[in-house]
């Protein structure tokens, strides 16, 4: 079985050495010394002043939003995963769709501007697949309407954007440590900020609002565990070998596949990538289910990441998002993950081609 991701494992006993720090105070959680060391090699790592490790991702979103008194419009991308609207929506705050560009499936900051309303308060972009969302040009409309500014930046660790950590833009950025991402703590996430004191609201929010019996403000139980955080101080160091491992794979796929017949996102200059994910885009949906369904007789996985355009899901009314409905029904994200080995990207390949081959013939 080839699945379309894997999570990395350091070697079990590099880890029970670091999680023995933790085992030997019979102190697991509530902000014990790994989850602030964590915390410290992050901000180093990434090169941002401010950071709190949190439970997960969509967490970080939901006190990045609170932190910045968001409750009315949010513009925001209706090409990501669901997490992104559910946590304008689980703050009671309402979520207005701007659609993709063609290039990276990334907002489209040249339509931003005709969706700002009196009501709109903050924009929620998403760093789709680590691509780099226009930082520049939504900064601008941000300073322009007196706008917040948020990025999702769940696939944008270890991304640089004009020899800047991605995850540095914005007033608040958020990242996922999902077990499924490059760098991962099994489970848990980030809010990193440039500002000080929303770092101490935030601060607060991740613990109850309170510190030892002084209550300050509202709160939720964001924190994460010296469990995770152990996980994450070992694979921390790892992940220039991880990277780079997978940017082989990435040229691999490149260097294979036909791109006559597909095409793929890509981004722009002054950006160094991580190499998170390989998405193709096909010319239609017929064809991505046949060629899905060509790898899964092969015992070889796929995801249909982003689907559905999340302007198009159920419980919310329909906006309509020409260009992300079209891409998500047509993008594939293929195998990648560290221990992949180039022979196996060779079936892949091998897979879509014959089956690209075998549609032309039969249209």
């Amino acid at each position: 079985m080839i699945n379309v991701t894997k999570t990395y494992l350091p070697p079990f006993d590099e880890y029970a050495k670091i999680l023995k720090r933790a085992w030997d105070k019979a102190w697991i959680t509530n902000n014990g010394e790994l989850v602030i060391e964590l915390e410290q090699k992050l901000k180093e790592y990434l090169s941002v002043e401010h950071l709190l490790f949190c439970s997960n991702g969509t967490v970080a979103l939901q006190m990045a939003l609170k932190a910045l008194n968001i409750t009315k419009e949010v513009i925001t991308t209706p090409f990501s995963y669901v997490a992104t609207t559910n946590s304008i929506l689980w703050e009671n705050c309402n979520p207005v769709f701007v659609d993709i560009r063609h290039d990276d499936y990334c907002i489209d900051a040249d339509k931003i501007e005709a969706s700002v309303t009196e009501n709109t308060q903050g924009i929620l972009a998403t760093h789709v697949y680590g691509f780099p969302c226009n930082v520049d040009k939504i900064g601008e409309l941000a300073d322009k309407y007196n706008l917040k500014v948020i990025y999702d930046g769940a696939h944008a660790f270890g991304c640089n954007y004009k020899g800047r950590s991605l995850l540095s833009f914005g007033d608040i950025s958020t990242c996922s440590f999902h077990a499924t991402k490059i760098f991962h703590t099994v489970e848990g996430g980030a809010v990193i900020s440039n500002s000080k004191e929303l770092l101490n609201k935030l601060y607060l929010y991740r613990s109850f609002g309170h510190l030892g019996d002084d209550y300050y403000s509202i709160g939720i139980n964001g924190k994460n565990s010296e469990l995770h955080a152990a996980m994450g101080l070992c694979i921390l160091p790892k992940l220039s070998g991880i990277i780079g491992n997978r940017k082989h794979l990435f040229e691999t796929y490149n260097h294979l596949l036909d791109f006559r017949k597909m095409s793929r996102p890509f981004s722009k200059e002054d950006f160094t990538y991580n190499y998170s994910y390989y998405p193709v885009l096909f010319e239609t949906e017929e064809v991505l289910i046949k060629v899905r369904s060509a790898l899964a007789n092969e015992n070889i996985n796929t995801r249909r990441y982003f689907y559905p355009s999340l302007n198009t899901l159920p419980f919310l009314n329909y906006q309509d998002c020409e260009i992300s409905e079209s891409i998500s029904k047509r993008v594939l994200s293929l195998p990648l993950y560290e221990s992949l080995t180039r022979m196996e990207v060779e079936k892949i390949c091998n897979i879509i081609l014959n089956e690209l081959r075998s549609f032309q013939i039969i249209q």
